[in-house]
């Protein structure tokens, strides 16, 4: 071998070397951002972005929820890698962050040892809230909720305990890694345990009487995966079917998780869970005022339970109460339900939109919040129990139906949002595949 084939082959192998390490911290990246729960949209953006700074010429990515698989091209060579991650999880703080990172970064000339230091020291970032604060949060959401299913006084306050105590068993589970279907699955039951125990003591005491057992499935909502599930939507918007058909499964199986343990425990305590009595009777003003107090403390409390920063929370709960309160007033007055939901997703889209503009929060974090309380997790968790007994299927499959085209218009409102507002979103860029320098393997040995 001569010279010049030496030096040929030692560049080829210190730019492939140089293409390892830089690969290796833009998977880093969208591993950890994937953890956080951001959608496959995001998780690509990031990465490609990441990508350019620290050199990388040409970056393909292809993500579903449990793994990410990238092919990077620099230098006339070419590396491919797949990172697997199995910590599903929201953190809508680290989302804010990491985006406000990729934000920032420079078009190139960033160091792969600098990019690794920072992603490291946003992906080691503490929950901001507590796991009693959590259980707080998830009681009064969980609360707020259940008054904007007709719960009363006694509904509420059993609601919050029972999921203040569901969601400290959650956080609790979590941390120990076991499998999120049986934390699920035993939150559920805890919760519905809870529920029925305080109000059976309250009516062993003849403070109530028989009629509040519906409420029991408010004590679960806790429990309903809105985070994942609008993402999910929005990645099949967006044509990220690996993503939005994994990441649907999920949220799919949690719902059956979260459904046989309502439906396990009724069927035990032989708890009627179909007979709703509205637990109040109100005048428009004082229903307007309970309304809007109601899904401000819902969407703060979903926002808290997202581990969102506190000025977020605060946003999303005010975007939520003004979406929803106005979404329930014109469903009041004859709009299509379905109809009144998606107009409302477009303009907590557009809102938050606004509002990302202002701050550095993301638009997920601004408007997922705020939709989550117009996910109908209680006729869900009804007619699946129905279906699970046998009982009048014929009508929980027309509940199940309308409840599907419900949860796809809050997706389509986001996601129309996001066209309106968002150029990456209106346009399609078409991949291509970068040249590759040719290296005859039989000129170039490795040296001895």
């Amino acid at each position: 071998m001569n010279i010049d084939d030496q030096n040929d082959y030692t560049e080829s192998i210190a730019a492939h070397n140089r293409l390892a390490h830089q690969t290796h911290v833009v998977l880093r990246l969208g591993q950890y951002m994937l953890t956080a729960g951001a959608s496959a949209y995001r998780v690509q953006d990031g990465m490609q972005k990441l990508a350019r700074a620290v050199g990388i010429e040409k970056l393909h990515v292809q993500v579903n929820y449990t793994s990410i698989t990238a092919t990077a091209w620099a230098n006339g060579t070419f590396r491919s890698e797949v990172v697997e991650q199995r910590n599903h999880g929201v953190n809508a703080d680290k989302i804010d962050r990491f985006n406000a990172y990729i934000q920032a970064l420079p078009t190139s000339g960033l160091m792969v040892e600098e990019a690794e230091k920072d992603i490291e020291k946003i992906h080691g970032r503490k929950p901001l809230y507590s796991n009693l604060i959590s259980a707080l949060a998830s009681g009064f959401a969980c609360a707020g909720f259940t008054f904007l299913n007709l719960g009363g006084l006694v509904e509420c306050f059993s609601v919050f305990i029972a999921a203040l105590i569901g969601q400290y068993c959650r956080k609790k589970l979590l941390a120990k890694h076991y499998n999120h279907f049986f934390v699920w699955m035993v939150c559920g039951f805890v919760a519905s345990g809870v529920y029925t125990l305080i109000v059976v003591i309250l009516h062993a005491f003849n403070l109530v009487d028989s009629s509040h057992q519906a409420g029991m499935v408010c004590a679960v909502l806790f429990l309903v995966p809105g985070f994942p599930l609008v993402t999910s939507i929005l990645d099949l918007i967006r044509q990220d079917f690996s993503a939005g058909i994994s990441r649907g499964a999920y949220v799919v199986m949690l719902l059956i998780s979260t459904s046989t343990a309502v439906w396990a425990f009724s069927e035990i305590a032989d708890w009627g869970i179909l007979d709703v009595h509205p637990g109040y009777s109100l005048t428009f003003a004082g229903l307007m005022i309970g309304r809007t107090i109601a899904t401000f403390i819902a969407a703060y409390g979903f926002a808290m339970l997202f581990n969102a920063a506190p000025t977020a929370c605060l946003l999303a709960a005010f975007n939520g109460a003004f979406i929803n309160v106005a979404r329930l007033t014109v469903k009041d007055m004859g709009l299509n339900p379905i109809a009144a939901v998606g107009l409302a997703a477009l303009v907590a889209g557009l809102i938050a939109h606004v509002l990302s503009r202002k701050s550095h929060y993301s638009r997920v974090t601004l408007s997922v919040p705020a939709v989550v309380v117009m996910i109908p997790g209680v006729p869900l968790y009804r007619a699946m129990s129905v279906m699970t007994n046998g009982q009048d299927i014929s009508n929980a499959l027309d509940s199940m139906l309308t409840l599907l085209f419900i949860i796809t218009s809050i997706g389509f409102g986001l996601a129309t949002a996001r066209i309106l507002t968002d150029h990456n979103w209106r346009v399609e860029k078409i991949p291509t595949v970068p040249s590759l320098s040719y290296i005859d393997p039989t000129r170039h040995q490795p040296l001895n």
